[in-house]
């Protein structure tokens, strides 16, 4: 009882202790108020002028929807690996590339080369060029990275200036292609929603148009690459089977030639070995329009099999000119910078006063 009592009449006390603190503290703040009327107008000037000088940038999301196959064994799968049972066989056996991949995709060299012929407008038309030289000649930069460029060109040797037009090899990029390759790698960004695998593709430029183009470019080149690999042995089968449907047509016209022009000549004749030839060149046309039908038939297969092996894709959210700008958040920097000002001029006057008490 009696310490419940002491503690009772201790809290009041560090209350007012606390609160005595308080005051004292706000206090001295409001002595040293003209350091703070210096310290914060310089750093709202100092941090407005900096982040006026980052030029804003524009994003545009684009949502689409993969063919996934054999979804629903690859669900059941899913549900007996948790329980530790292996009921054979993965569900996307039939792919190597799941929607998981398509970051690293997106992120590879192969593709963002392949972004360098895309056609890039600005919103007030001024400028309609390939990405490649959009990035090189069209991009705002601040006034510290045009000084750090301008130093850096004082010490590199001249070469040649290359286009978006050159020949590219990604196994062996340049310099100049690398770092463009590089831009185009921080413009373009890809996320999967594991739960429905939904593809977003967010791409980001300093042109509100050029954001929606990028993105929808980007997009189109995700699909053709997913089709690639996707009816690439289709496709090989049924070119492999044109190719030989190609030389059974050829075949059977020049057998066909070969017994009409042999019974033209002999229409007259009843030899029996201009018979027996007669007979075995019409059987010769008979076995190669025979082949010929067939392998006719077999590329009708492969090519639809060719068309049932060609993902869809459902774009759930297409491509639209960005009406506000993504970035920078101007207000939010000025007040962050203007919150740590007045935090840290709020330390350097609480210090100094201690000092001087001891």
């Amino acid at each position: 009882m009696c310490n419940t009592n002491n503690n009772a009449a201790k809290t009041p006390g560090i209350r007012e202790l606390k609160q005595i603190d308080v005051t004292k503290i706000i206090k001295v703040l409001w002595k040293h108020k003209t350091l703070f009327f210096i310290t914060l107008p310089i750093a709202f000037a100092l941090s407005a002028f900096i982040i006026v000088s980052v030029p804003r940038y524009y994003s545009t999301t684009v949502k689409l929807a993969p063919e996934l196959s054999n979804m629903s064994s690859s669900s059941l799968n899913s549900i007996a690996s948790s329980f530790g049972i292996d009921i054979g066989g993965t569900g996307n056996s039939a792919d190597a590339i799941f929607p998981e991949l398509y970051p690293d995709l997106i992120a590879s060299v192969d593709f963002k080369t392949s972004m360098f012929g895309t056609i890039v407008e600005t919103q007030d038309h001024k400028v309609r060029t390939n990405l490649y030289d959009y990035l090189k000649y069209h991009q705002k930069g601040t006034w510290w990275d045009a000084a750090i460029n301008s130093i850096k060109k004082l010490f590199k040797k001249k070469k040649s200036a290359g286009t978006g037009e050159d020949k590219v090899n990604p196994f062996w990029l340049t310099e100049e292609q690398d770092m463009i390759a590089k831009s185009i790698g921080d413009m373009i960004s890809c996320e999967v929603d594991k739960k429905n695998f939904v593809i977003s593709i967010t791409a980001t430029a300093q042109d509100p148009l050029a954001s929606a183009t990028i993105a929808d470019a980007a997009k189109e080149k995700l699909q053709e690459f997913i089709t690639q690999y996707r009816t690439r042995k289709a496709q090989k089968e049924l070119d492999y089977n044109t190719e030989l449907c190609r030389r059974a047509k050829e075949d059977y016209e020049k057998a066909r030639r070969t017994y009409a022009s042999f019974s033209d000549a002999n229409n007259d004749v009843i030899l029996e070995s201009v018979k027996s030839k007669l007979e075995d060149l019409e059987n010769e046309m008979q076995l190669r329009f025979n082949t010929y039908a067939q392998l006719n038939t077999q590329v009708q297969a492969a090519r639809a099999k060719l068309i049932e092996q060609t993902p869809a894709f459902t774009t759930i959210q297409p491509a639209t000119v960005p009406l506000k700008p993504a970035g920078p958040k101007r207000m939010i920097f000025v007040g962050v910078i203007l919150v740590l000002t007045f935090f840290g001029t709020s330390i350097y006057v609480i210090n100094k006063k201690a000092d001087k008490q001891q």
